[in-house]
């Protein structure tokens, strides 16, 4: 007897990481409930899928409303959610100085806080409405939150934010509720988020030799060095939730190794070199 097909919530599904596991998805014979700011994206699939196996939905996650009614939508439909792909996120270039309040909220707002209200509705939707309760909450995150580049900071903050956030909520969860989060940690994919946002130079920052500046350079054709196919990383997280055991974190791509490794080890050094720091450092009883 086969498997009864699981019900994928998935956050901008648009393009890139969304569009793929949402294709992937749906052949192999799951059902997807995909959401983005403007569904006629997804007319192809539309066109192909019977909506007893596909449901597009329009949701701006920065409006917690729409994230609600898009639960309620999806529920009312297939009467469970197995799988949440918290996706939606968008890239500004720019000095962490001179990037605009607008672009600066934005991020946080679409990145950490829509990713927030998401993950919020996921885990009350496995807990409190699917019989039996679980479900596997897959958090798109970047291995530019354990160190930013240059250009990019605002965005590796709210990347960080969510980061942190994530590991709360594993904190604190019930484990009977059979709940199990991963953090995606993403490389260097060619998504769009290679066609970002640029804004304008900082004044102070327009010399060449500068980091930001050399960032600014390999803008455009940046996609050259994006190496990483989204596809084959939705093969990854059609194989992640099969994993009765999944990691909590999941770098993806080489560089997302080499930035992984290099953080513990710039952590654990920091550690040992100074640990002699903290043997008098406590309150005198």
């Amino acid at each position: 007897m086969s498997s009864p097909a699981r019900v994928w919530f998935i956050t901008g599904a648009s393009t890139g990481f969304g569009r793929s596991v949402t294709e992937l998805a749906l052949k192999s014979g799951d059902v997807v409930v995909a959401t983005l700011r403007k569904p006629e994206m997804l007319a192809d699939l539309v066109a192909k899928y019977p909506p007893t196996q596909l449901l597009v939905l329009p949701l701006d996650v920065t409006r917690p409303s729409e994230i609600s009614a898009a639960f309620s939508k999806a529920l009312e439909a297939f009467g469970r959610i197995d799988i949440v792909f918290n996706n939606a996120g968008y890239y500004v270039v720019a000095e962490a100085e001179g990037l605009s309040e607008e672009n600066a909220r934005g991020m946080f707002e679409v990145m950490f806080w829509g990713a927030a209200n998401v993950t919020k509705e996921a885990i009350r939707c496995f807990r409190d409405i699917n019989k039996p309760h679980g479900g596997r909450l897959l958090q798109v995150s970047s291995r530019r939150a354990w160190g930013p580049a240059p250009g990019s900071v605002h965005y590796a903050a709210a990347k960080a934010a969510l980061e942190c956030l994530t590991e709360g909520y594993v904190a604190e969860l019930d484990p009977h509720w059979n709940i199990k989060i991963t953090l995606i940690e993403p490389g260097l994919f060619r998504t769009a988020a290679t066609n970002c946002i640029i804004e304008p130079v900082h004044p102070s920052y327009q010399d060449p030799s500068l980091p930001t500046m050399k960032y600014r350079s390999l803008y455009p054709g940046v996609e050259r060095l994006f190496t990483g196919d989204p596809d084959k990383l939705a093969l990854a997280m059609l194989k992640l939730v099969g994993l009765e055991d999944p990691p909590l974190h999941l770098p993806l791509h080489k560089v997302a190794l080499e930035g992984a490794r290099e953080k513990a080890e710039i952590l654990l050094r920091a550690a040992n070199d100074f640990a002699s720091w903290s043997d008098d450092i406590y309150v005198d009883e």
